[in-house]
């Protein structure tokens, strides 16, 4: 990624300046900041966010939120009481930092500690992840299978977080991380990293859900050989949200599904970019996204698979469909493949349209009203990306959601 160096600083820049030289001093804090103060914030200039110009958004950085005391702890508490129960064991953040006291007992051989080492601060948004972030935790599972909720509880305020995965050999996993309680004040920067042992699975589903200015999400994946990843992303709630992911194999045999529905509406936006790198030989991929976009807002997929020269046998295919329900609705789709094998069978595709009007047309003569018409088939369209989802129940609740969505917009 090309690096700019930037002699003017816009008033988010600066203010970050001023709240970063208010913290502890910490030399792998100050070498992350340094590395974002460099670069600044992402524009249009970087091409992995052509589509989504950062500088020119983001008009102020909010104040760091505090650190919870009880009042704020009490205040999650009862917004955790609001959600569903899903899985074995409840991990809660609140504001960035983990709550302990809201958390489930970990189950045998679970283990949730601090992490001290922070990520390599390759990129704006992971170097600014790095210098904020406060109390990050690693997370070690057991063998065998487990389900396990990451519930991140948001306030008013800048809030920085970060976990690191680990699965061993042969377990399996299924990840249900949440965002909520997020409103106009929230600027939010969360980062994960997973690393999937020889023949593990995880299978990890991202729920966007709450009112966040900025949702500003990297994932980073790592597999052994044999190991499988299934990923999905729903994002129905934020201002502007941007999720990065990045996953990658360096010994044969993995498989990785990568997946997401955006729901969009008024002048949200909401920006996909991944990048799949097959290193290995015998790897398969497939990234399947669906999006529908509404009012004034504007969606973003930006996908690119990298084959290695020795990545023969790779299996991949990358899919982006958006439904437009409004003229002034827009999508932006760069779907993208980098192949240096012979011995592969890969390919993309992407389209943008309206609801087809011969299907409208068919349900009206049947006596059902346009507007049920359209949600019928739009519900139809999301529902075929929730199938994606592995466990029944998280999928059921992501189709309630959507259920949710569009009954609003039918109000």
């Amino acid at each position: 990624m090309s690096v700019h160096s930037l002699s003017v600083k816009t008033a988010a820049e600066t203010a970050l300046a001023q709240q970063f030289a208010a913290l502890p001093p910490s030399e792998p804090r100050r070498a992350a900041f340094a590395a974002f103060d460099q670069r600044g914030l992402p524009n249009r200039r970087d091409e992995a966010w052509h589509y989504t110009d950062l500088r020119a958004r983001l008009a102020e950085a909010a104040p760091l939120a505090p650190a919870p005391d009880a009042a704020r702890l009490e205040a999650a508490a009862s917004a955790l009481a609001a959600l569903p129960r899903l899985g074995d064991m409840r991990l809660v953040l609140v504001d960035g930092r983990w709550a302990a006291a809201l958390c489930d007992p970990p189950p045998s051989g679970l283990t949730v500690a601090p992490a001290r080492d922070a990520p390599e601060p390759d990129e704006a948004v992971v170097a600014l992840n790095a210098a904020f972030t406060e109390g990050a935790l690693r997370i070690g599972l057991p063998p065998g299978e487990i389900t396990l909720v990451i519930a991140h509880i948001d306030g008013p305020g800048a809030i920085f977080s970060r976990i690191e995965v680990s699965v061993p050999a042969r377990a399996r996993v299924t990840i249900v991380e949440r965002f909520e309680g997020g409103n106009g004040q929230t600027q939010r920067n969360a980062m994960a990293t997973l690393a999937l042992g020889e023949g593990a699975r995880c299978d990890w589903t991202t729920l966007i859900g709450d009112d966040a200015a900025l949702h500003l999400e990297t994932r980073r994946t790592r597999l052994a050989g044999d190991a499988t990843f299934n990923d999905f992303g729903f994002v129905c709630g934020g201002a502007l949200v941007r999720r990065q992911l990045d996953v990658s194999h360096q010994a044969p045999g993995a498989k990785i599904a990568l997946a997401g529905l955006s729901l969009l509406d008024g002048t949200r936006h909401a920006d996909t970019t991944l990048a799949v790198r097959h290193s290995a030989p015998r790897g398969e991929s497939r990234e399947y996204f669906r999006h529908i976009v509404a009012d004034a807002a504007s969606g973003v997929f930006q996908g690119k698979v990298i084959v290695a020269p020795l990545a023969q046998k790779t299996d991949g295919a990358m899919k982006s469909q958006a439904l437009l329900l409004s003229p002034t609705a827009s999508m932006s789709n760069k779907p993208e493949l980098e192949i240096f094998a012979d011995d592969v069978v890969c390919g993309h595709g992407a389209t943008v349209g309206a609801l087809d009007p011969q299907q409208i047309f068919y349900l009206l003569s049947r006596g059902i009203p346009e507007r049920e018409a359209e949600a019928m088939l739009l519900e139809a369209f999301g529902a075929e990306a929730i199938e994606r989802v592995a466990d029944e129940a998280v999928a059921e609740s992501l189709r309630e959601r959507l259920s949710q969505w569009l009954k609003g917009r039918a109000a």
